[in-house]
């Protein structure tokens, strides 16, 4: 479980982008964050994860808090993360496997057999074989987000981040994807919270949703509470969000 308490970032030149965060994301569930462009979700997961110091308030992983530990302590829950990027982020000049191999190479002392039994391991559960020594750009972009999973994973974290999962693919791979990240999530019971502005994934995965509004945590609930929900800024951001899907096509 990772909870946020009372976490606010102001930058250097004032700007106030979270003010008074509370929430909590629960171990086994997908957990996802939404809000419009600007509202101040991708500054939310970077302070988190601990790339953004937050000026006030706590981050807390389980019952440690996390902006309160020094470097070597912070190191040793980084290796319990994994992180998923919006663009995949994989190396362009390294292997399939090799790119799914690389956090081991970077925080375990396993033998270079055993990383690349633990590589295939990762590559089947994310449905991709015969793969390895292809490189990025011989994969397709559902391909390589699977690839970005694999490497997610590698390392069996108790916390998995998810920048934007969807970007960038059709709505078929992005089902595909979001299932993949729904099934790991439940069967390794971890603690996963996923950025996005796609209502096909909240209502398709979303255990449980926090929307922010200009730096706020302005609603919580389920996928199927959105349904209901008599919140005027979230409504207006599902009714926007579905409109500019249907214009798009």
């Amino acid at each position: 479980m990772i909870t946020v308490s009372h976490v606010s970032k102001q930058f250097e030149d004032g700007r106030v982008v979270l003010n008074d965060v509370c929430a909590t994301f629960e171990q086994g569930k997908t957990n996802l964050v939404i809000g419009q462009s600007g509202s101040g979700k991708t500054v939310l997961l970077k302070s988190i994860v601990g790339l953004h110091e937050v000026t006030h308030g706590d981050i807390m992983f389980d019952d440690v808090v996390f902006n309160r530990l020094n470097f070597r302590e912070k190191k040793l829950i980084r290796q319990k993360m994994g992180m998923l990027f919006q663009g995949s982020a994989l190396f362009d000049s390294l292997t399939v496997e090799e790119n799914v191999m690389f956090p081991l190479e970077m925080f375990t002392s396993m033998s270079r057999s055993e990383r690349r039994d633990r590589a295939n391991v990762c590559l089947k559960r994310v449905n991709i074989e015969n793969a390895n020594h292809l490189y990025p750009a011989e994969l397709s972009g559902g391909m390589q987000k699977r690839v970005a999973i694999a490497r997610a994973i590698a390392l069996q974290p108790q916390y998995l981040f998810c920048d934007e999962p969807n970007s960038g693919l059709d709505p078929k791979t992005s089902v595909v994807i979001d299932m993949l990240i729904q099934e790991i999530t439940h069967e390794s019971n971890i603690t996963t919270i996923v950025n996005t502005h796609d209502m096909n994934s909240v209502m398709g995965i979303g255990d449980k949703v926090v929307f922010i509004h200009q730096g706020s945590k302005w609603w919580e609930g389920t996928s199927a509470d959105i349904l209901h929900s008599d919140n005027p800024e979230l409504n207006q951001f599902v009714f926007s969000s579905e409109l500019t899907k249907k214009i798009k096509r």
